[in-house]
């Protein structure tokens, strides 16, 4: 499906497939971390505790999209969308091994705080890169391999995660999801060199 697409596209998605895929592998069992190791088995606790922790993350990510979002289209080169992009990445890195440590709800708290300031730093970049490397006349295309990678990539996790679980525990489960963040990272490392330091008009529809 990515023999005809750029190379700078094609990497960008094969990083949301990993990235999306390591934090799939959380999804069917953070809550139940939260109930079982941060607030011993309490039932209405572990519930604020998870209704909190996605606050946390939306609310933070949400209101620093914005104005990093608003300073990367300020300079129109590139290469500041490409330091955005790999730092938020190894800054969600650090969250698993947060959780990895974590005792307590604020351990948590934190943790989640650094994982969304990493997607608000990686989100907008990576998408204003992608949208002015799309190849002509597969806008629709491309960004629909985009999308299903994401889909892929958090079901398959998903599922994988809550087996992993039941056999080797949380803590090796927040070992991968970070390593595997920070592979996704690494995979984006590989453009530093095929971005422009000019300015770009970024693609219209």
């Amino acid at each position: 499906m990515l023999k005809n697409t750029n190379k700078i596209v094609k990497t960008l998605i094969y990083s949301d497939f990993v990235l999306n895929g390591a934090w799939g592998l959380l999804a069917p069992i953070f809550a139940i971390f939260i109930l079982q190791d941060i607030v011993g088995g309490d039932i209405v606790e572990g519930a604020k505790v998870a209704g909190f922790t996605s606050l946390i993350y939306w609310s933070v990510k949400s209101v620093l999209q914005i104005p990093i979002g608003a300073y990367l289209d300020k300079n129109h080169g590139e290469k500041d969308d490409f330091l955005f992009m790999v730092t938020g990445v190894f800054l969600a890195s650090l969250a698993p091994f947060g959780f990895l440590i974590s005792t307590t709800p604020y351990h948590i708290y934190i943790s989640q705080s650094l994982q969304a300031l990493g997607m608000a730093m990686m989100i907008p970049s990576s998408s204003a890169i992608f949208a002015r490397h799309i190849d002509k006349g597969k806008e629709a295309y491309e960004y629909s391999l985009r999308s299903t990678s994401l889909g892929f990539g958090v079901g398959l996790a998903g599922a994988m995660g809550g087996v992993m679980t039941t056999v080797w525990g949380f803590k090796l489960i927040f070992l991968f999801v970070g390593v595997f963040t920070m592979v996704s990272g690494i995979i984006l490392l590989s453009l530093k060199d095929q971005l422009s330091t000019e300015n770009i008009v970024s693609t219209k529809f």
